[in-house]
């Protein structure tokens, strides 16, 4: 069906597509190996020194070769980077940081967080790393994914931010302390982005551990700022969530609104959520209705849909990755090439762009390493094989190199006219900058695997297809496996099943014909085996049949409908 062909979209970039040999990058001569590698010892050159001169602060300070705190004392970098070692094949570091994280991060501190942030890197990273723990060698407890130390930790974080979305409207405040919650006095006043980004890493969250709370608060959120987009659909920038009365009214694609819209794109993928694409689908109608010139998007009035700043933002340039998301490749590639012309005007992206004079605008000349339009170019590579994006990434090394690159990592650009620096290395540089450079150029990563290659795993609830592909990156580039979703959730057909199995127990037990172990409480991963043992031989033939009815003893971690997804399929067809 229509409806059908426009979910499945995302596959397009979610999952490799084999190629001949010999397009893209061969047809332009631009040596993929050696441009890896580069990138991986750029990697490396930011983390030896963030371990020797920054660790255990937040963030290296790579002019003075010291460190700092700067979203809360969390050893931030330790934890973004985390991931990104595994994606460079690096499992001995990835190990040791698990531990070291284990022992030396506390949430329990008297600190203010931001809610957004803290979301976004430390429960992305904690979930991301718990979920690649298996492939990177961990020994895992029984239960996982369902359990283990690094989801405990990502738990522990996200109930610290739980107070904030203790609002009227359900959408939360900006702050929180980590100790004691909401701050008397602090600002109602919250951008749209701030509210609207916490399903992906919240769903996951719930569906992992068993508790609905997180994917509720993140779910009010999001369908709070939905019921109140403006009469010609747009949403503004910045909203006071106690009364939700907008604040800032400009509406557009970029900085205070941008991973709104990327999370209900992932959002829906991660899920499988029609709701959360329709309203997506809306939203995109209005911004090309409204704010989309020449390929362009500008920044209007979300009332009246005048423009108000003729302004492209760097970090607008993640907009071109998500549309190929939903399969709209060619208006995603017209808008990189335009943003592409920036970046080679300047050998980088300013902070904002004034469109039609063709230039910098004032004290926003900055690119503090970003990540945006190299993200765009991956998603579009792994779509399209066009050697122009291999070419960005090719530009985006050199750039950084030659402009950034200093003693003791690398420096935001303060300004690119005249490249001077700044003594600031953001976590998300190797998060985020350097991850996606990495996978641009490294088509073979297991990140990009296309489902011909996977891992079964043993749950509490019977048997879980893992690592097949399909990852969903957060809006700090941490990779969640939307398999990983099905394996710890009970669904009603096994509280069918359960009801079933209750009734062949007393009918048996009145015939005396079947002795049935204890079935296993939610926690003994260990003996699932053990009570599918015990079931009896009839149950044993049909196990071993090829009917898709389950045995009486096991409980399915996911339905065949659900595998689909792990094998390739985003979207159920119920039909």
């Amino acid at each position: 069906s229509t409806a059908m062909r426009r979910f499945l979209g995302p596959l397009l970039c979610l999952l490799a597509l084999r190629l001949p040999a010999g397009s893209g990058a061969a047809a332009r001569g631009l040596d993929v190996a050696s441009y890896r590698e580069r990138v991986r010892a750029m990697f490396y050159h930011a983390y030896e020194h963030y371990l020797e001169s920054a660790f255990p602060y937040d963030e290296l300070r790579p002019l003075t070769c010291d460190g700092q705190d700067t979203w809360g004392s969390f050893s931030l970098t330790l934890i973004d980077a985390l991931d990104t070692l595994l994606i460079l094949g690096n499992v001995s570091e990835f190990q040791r940081v698990v531990n070291v994280l284990q022992e030396g991060v506390d949430f329990d501190i008297d600190v203010n967080a931001s809610v957004f942030e803290t979301n976004i890197r430390v429960v992305g990273g904690l979930l991301s790393a718990h979920l690649l723990s298996r492939k990177a060698g961990l020994e895992v407890e029984a239960g996982w994914p369902c359990s283990g130390p690094l989801l405990r930790m990502a738990e522990e974080a996200a109930r610290k931010l739980l107070p904030a979305f203790q609002t009227p409207t359900g959408m939360p405040y900006g702050t929180v302390n980590l100790l004691h919650g909401v701050n008397p006095g602090e600002t109602p006043v919250t951008c749209t982005a701030g509210i609207g980004t916490f399903i992906v890493e919240f769903a996951t969250l719930s569906h992992l551990t068993g508790d609905p709370v997180f994917e509720d608060v993140a779910r009010k959120a999001l369908k709070a700022l939905w019921k109140n987009r403006s009469d010609i659909g747009l949403v503004g920038n910045h909203i006071d969530v106690i009364t939700a009365k907008w604040v800032a009214q400009d509406a557009g694609i970029g900085a205070g609104v941008d991973s709104y819209f990327e999370y209900l794109v992932k959002g829906a993928i991660l899920l499988q959520d029609k709701e959360l694409m329709s309203m997506f689908l809306e939203y995109n109608k209005a911004i090309k209705n409204y704010t989309k010139f020449d390929d362009w998007y500008l920044w209007v009035q979300m009332y009246k849909g005048t423009v108000s700043m003729p302004v492209f933002q760097s970090l607008e340039a993640y907009w071109p990755g998500l549309q190929s998301l939903i399969g709209d490749v060619d208006n995603a590639m017209r808008t990189f090439l335009n943003y592409y012309t920036v970046w080679k005007q300047f050998g980088g992206l300013p902070e904002f762009y004034n469109i039609p004079q063709g230039y910098t605008v004032d004290k926003r000349e900055g690119y503090p390493l970003r990540p945006e339009l190299i993200e765009s170019a991956m998603y579009l590579y792994r779509a399209t094989r066009d050697p122009t994006l291999l070419e960005l990434g090719r530009d985006a090394v050199e750039s950084i190199e030659k402009i950034s690159k200093v003693d003791c990592g690398f420096a935001t650009i303060k300004d690119l006219r005249d490249h001077r620096l700044d003594n600031r290395m953001e976590s998300f540089f190797l998060a985020e900058t350097i991850k996606y450079l990495y996978l641009l150029f490294d088509p073979d990563n297991f990140i990009h695997n296309d489902g011909s290659d996977f891992d079964v795993v043993v749950t509490p609830y019977g048997e879980c297809v893992l690592n097949a592909g399909g990852y969903i990156f957060n809006t700090e580039a941490h990779p969640i496996d939307p398999a990983a979703l099905h394996c710890c959730r009970k669904r009603r057909e096994e509280q069918w099943e359960v009801e079933d199995l209750m009734r062949e127990f007393y009918s048996r037990k009145k015939t005396k014909k079947f002795t049935l172990k204890r079935a296993p409480d939610h926690g003994e991963g260990e003996n699932a085996k053990d009570s599918q043992d015990a079931s009896s031989e009839k149950a044993g033939e049909k196990r071993n049949s090829k009917k898709s009815s389950h045995s009486l003893l096991s409980c399915p971690s996911q339905s065949f409908n659900s595998k689909l997804a792990v094998l390739g399929q985003v979207f159920l067809d119920n039909t």
